[in-house]
């Protein structure tokens, strides 16, 4: 196991991914869930209070998807399996080490950095972003 969690914290980071990605598949959802499982083992940047999954989920501004209807409905068996996946260690680039994403709108292309944070890569309509070598040591 990568990380400990409830099956609260399942179900939220089940939620979460769905309410983020669910137009970009199993695996836009696993990538979503990367980032989320970043955060919390991540002990750098505004990252370094959350412990937690509950931590990084509820953490002020981040995620727009808790604003979203889809985090506030049950998680599926299928959603949970994925969150579990990523909880235990799955990881799947362009998300493998990266803190942040976004979507830019319309087709308009990846920012080469965002926030002063690197582009790792892109999947469907969303841009991933890894902080640069040896900031966020659990993550390099």
């Amino acid at each position: 196991m990568l990380i400990n969690y409830t099956n609260k914290e399942l179900d939220l980071c089940a939620r979460l991914m769905r309410a983020e990605a669910l137009s970009e598949g199993d695996l836009g959802m696993l990538m979503v869930g990367n980032v989320i499982v970043n955060r919390a083992i991540a002990d750098c940047l505004t990252f370094s209070n959350l412990r937690t999954i509950t931590d990084v989920i509820y953490q002020n501004n981040q995620f727009s998807g808790i604003n979203n209807s889809l985090f506030y409905s049950s998680a599926t068996t299928k959603e949970k399996s994925l969150a579990e996946r990523v909880l235990k260690g799955e990881y799947y680039h362009p998300a493998t080490n990266a803190l942040w994403f976004y979507a830019p709108s319309g087709t308009s292309s990846c920012k080469t950095t965002w926030y002063g944070q690197t582009l790792s890569g892109r999947y469907k309509s969303h841009c991933f972003y890894q902080p640069d070598p040896g900031v966020c040591k659990e993550l390099h």
